[in-house]
């Protein structure tokens, strides 16, 4: 690299400053939103008897779409407290007296911005959809696993409607010990089978419990009369309960960028409004991650611009991280209105622009000093 496309030595200690901040908040607010939003999956991965590393895998492809809401918000946060301790410290102090100037400090900000935003970006285009693709498949692919949803020994499970399963005992090498299936799909005519024991076989034409030594009790003429039959072994069909599993019409989490705006469907979508909440999802996934840059600029303003007294500078910090909020609010409320109303999918961009122009407007020296001057200055009329 020459040595004129190298970064300074303060900026690059800038940047790896900054660098442990962010990637600590945004790993804490990805765990915290990942842990609750895996909660829902648990209770599938439990009842459809499937293991753990089944678990962490579905949890995993939730991540994309999680990163995409959090990575801004992260950096935010990180930019901010890497900032507020370089000025804690008297460090911005030192190396304003060095000569190490205003744009000179931003430059390691918004390196550290755009680089999330790419990774923002990486996470909305492709990792979100594909992963979001990936997940419904295995999903329908757990609920469509009959045989799996019976593994639970020592309890009545019911994996599917009128089909009610008792096993005594699962042994490790897979055979089954004390089986009772009953069907009730012809309420007229339930029929129950009772077998000393059994297995689960995967076969060509889908899973079959394959029983012996046992028993099919038929109750005929609204149990008026029960006809028993023994057998020595039995073929019970799962599949049969399964169903033929239908895919359903992709959400807008689903598609891609290009299927967002021009979205093709096998069948006429459940919700009228179905291609304009995909045409605002499609602007909303290219406008999201530029908040990465309205947020560089607002806490470099937050930190840099006005006076430096604490009580001032304590508020400057209070009024950017709401201002923040408050911003990456509008912008969520803008989508919704932009599914409603096509014609206003420009705010989804000009949120985010005008957030960072304020801020560029503050680092020139003007907007939030007056601000807080006009604050200061009506406290004592308010008092009187």
């Amino acid at each position: 690299m020459p040595a004129n496309a190298r970064l300074p030595r303060l900026s690059n200690y800038v940047l790896r400053q900054l660098a442990g901040p962010i990637a600590l908040f945004c790993f804490l607010l990805t765990g915290v939103v990942w842990l609750s939003q895996s909660l829902r999956l648990l209770d599938l991965v439990i009842n459809r008897g499937q293991s753990a590393p089944t678990f962490i895998y579905l949890t995993l492809l939730v991540l994309p779409s999680l990163l995409v809401i959090i990575l801004p918000i992260g950096f935010f946060a990180g930019a901010l407290y890497g900032l507020h301790k370089l000025n804690a410290d008297s460090e911005l102090v030192v190396m304003q007296a060095s000569g190490f100037s205003r744009v000179q400090l931003g430059i390691p900000v918004m390196i550290a911005a755009v680089a999330v935003m790419a990774l923002t970006y990486l996470c909305s285009l492709y990792l979100m959809p594909l992963g979001q693709r990936t997940m419904r498949a295995a999903v329908l692919d757990i609920r469509a696993d009959i045989g799996a949803a019976m593994l639970s020994e020592g309890a009545f499970n019911t994996p599917a409607d009128g089909l009610t399963v008792f096993i005594r005992e699962l042994a490790p090498d897979g055979h089954i010990r004390g089986i009772l299936v009953h069907d009730n799909r012809d309420a007229k005519r339930p029929t129950t089978y009772i077998a000393e024991s059994g297995v689960l076989a995967q076969t060509s034409g889908g899973g079959r419990l394959i029983m012996m030594d046992g028993t099919v009790e038929q109750a005929n003429g609204n149990g008026a009369q029960l006809s028993v039959l023994k057998f020595s072994r039995y073929v019970f069909d799962l599949d049969q309960f399964s169903g033929q599993q239908r895919q359903s019409q992709l959400e807008a989490s689903d598609r891609y960028l290009s299927e967002l705006f021009w979205p093709h469907f096998e069948t006429p979508p459940k919700n009228r409004n179905a291609i304009n909440i995909f045409f605002a999802e499609g602007h909303n996934r290219l406008a999201a991650p530029l908040y990465c840059i309205a947020f560089a600029l607002l806490a470099l303003a937050a930190v840099t611009s006005g006076r430096r007294q604490r009580g001032a500078y304590a508020l400057r910090l209070a009024i950017a991280a709401m201002f923040a909020a408050v911003l990456r609010i509008v912008g969520y409320g803008a989508q919704s209105m932009a599914a409603r109303n096509p014609s206003l999918v420009f705010l989804l961009y000009l949120i985010p622009i005008a957030g960072g122009a304020l801020a560029l407007l503050d680092l020139q020296g003007t907007l939030l000093p007056n601000l807080l001057e006009r604050l200061r200055g009506s406290t004592p009329a308010a008092a009187t």
